[in-house]
């Protein structure tokens, strides 16, 4: 008896690779270390950290864009028509850049404009507080806060 071949739920992580793994491990590390935490969690140096994400936003945008300019959206600057390559599943905010190819529902940029307003907020620790979070988006709480509905995360 041959078995169904079925494809892969897209709401189920795949499992992490040992560089994943490791990279978790480092990421629950800093963010466990509280005088760091609060170093880099200091106003002056997150809003540095999240000027530094939006310029590699721009430049990573800017150096891929084959498509119109980009253009600001809900305070989101949406660089569109990036290979699928350059980016997280449907979409990925670095700073105040939203990266996709044409992933650009008013409710996907409604949510993409709460993880700009993560990145302002923590900066540079955004990175790992965020995998330090996990990568189910359904448990990680930057997802959660952002709306899991709006971001295209089934809400169960």
């Amino acid at each position: 008896m041959a078995r169904e071949l079925r494809a892969p739920d897209p709401l189920t992580p795949a499992p992490p690779t040992p560089g994943e793994l490791r990279l978790a491990r480092l990421c629950a590390a800093v963010a466990r270390v509280r005088w760091l935490r609060a170093l880099l969690l200091l106003p002056p140096i997150a809003l540095s950290g999240y000027a530094i994400a939006t310029a590699a936003g721009w430049i990573w945008g800017a150096a891929l864009l084959l498509a119109p300019a980009p253009r600001s959206q809900g305070g989101v600057v949406v660089c569109d028509g990036l290979p699928s390559w350059a980016f997280g599943r449907g979409g990925t905010t670095v700073g105040a850049i939203y990266l996709t190819r044409d992933n650009v529902a008013e409710r996907v940029l409604r949510h993409e404009a709460v993880h700009r307003a993560q990145w302002r907020r923590y900066g540079l620790a955004f990175i790992p507080l965020y995998f330090a979070a996990g990568q189910d988006a359904r448990g990680n709480r930057f997802e959660i806060e952002a709306g899991l509905a709006d971001g295209g995360y089934a809400d169960t």
